[in-house]
């Protein structure tokens, strides 16, 4: 299969001032140092995980993982055809993406880690108050999705050496169906999706955090085996005792 293995770089975590609330308040989210991969899963990795598991190929899945949609866009159930073999894989639903994670010893990233990691841009690890920064994510979210996503890693990786956290595609989070939901509701149903977008309206009304309200939205909505066409992930590690700042 010949595909090099992922890289991982260490972010330090530290508090967080997130757009959603943290249990039902406004203080920063607590987040512990983890390791997360620099580009989401290409075309090619996601080829040859489903040849390596023949569980995850088209037609093999159970709805109840991946609906109609899943790779809907392969030429084949281990076959991206046109696709851009060095392009971000989409159309794989929650679960899917969950034992890819798990194939790398690894996870989803909760939406705090991920939040965290999409702060920073070039140069800066915050770079949400400034406006430029800003309007360049929200005119990526403007374009029409009539094509499949471009390349990974064809614009400069943010402060931390990680690519394509915007203008590339959605991803999917470890804990997407409890966004908007508090710790009491969460075994009273679905019904109880976006309870917390009146508590959230402070933070989440700022027009800073538009785009992150955008993220938001499009996974409270989403069911663990639906896709998308711009919707791919990447992968979390949890610290090991190593006091290097990368792994591969």
């Amino acid at each position: 299969m010949g595909a090099t293995a992922a890289e991982y770089i260490a972010l330090p975590g530290g508090e967080f001032r997130s757009a959603l609330p943290v249990d039902g308040k406004t203080e920063p989210a607590k987040i512990a140092p983890f390791l997360l991969r620099t580009r989401p899963v290409s075309n090619a990795e996601y080829r040859d995980f489903v040849i390596a598991h023949p569980a995850w190929r088209r037609g093999n899945v159970p709805t109840v993982f991946a609906g109609a949609d899943y790779l809907i866009d392969w030429a084949g159930p281990t076959d991206p055809g046109t696709l851009d073999p060095s392009g971000p894989v989409t159309e794989v639903s929650w679960y899917a993406a969950t034992a890819f994670c798990e194939s790398e010893q690894a996870r989803l990233p909760f939406w705090y880690e991920w939040e965290f990691s999409a702060a920073a841009d070039e140069t800066r690890t915050d770079a949400r108050d400034d406006p430029a920064w800003l309007s360049k994510i929200l005119a990526w979210y403007a374009h029409p999705a009539t094509l499949p996503p471009q390349q990974i890693g064809l614009t400069p990786p943010n402060r931390y050496g990680i690519y394509d956290m915007h203008g590339l595609v959605w991803e999917w989070v470890e804990d997407f169906n409890g966004l908007f939901v508090s710790a009491d509701s969460r075994a009273q149903g679905e019904q109880k999706k976006l309870e917390f977008c009146g508590g959230a309206a402070l933070s989440l009304g700022d027009r800073r955090n538009y785009a992150v309200l955008m993220r938001l939205a499009l996974l409270a909505a989403m069911e663990g085996n639906q896709t998308g066409r711009y919707l791919g992930f990447r992968c979390v590690r949890d610290p090991v005792a190593s006091k290097q700042g990368k792994t591969s």
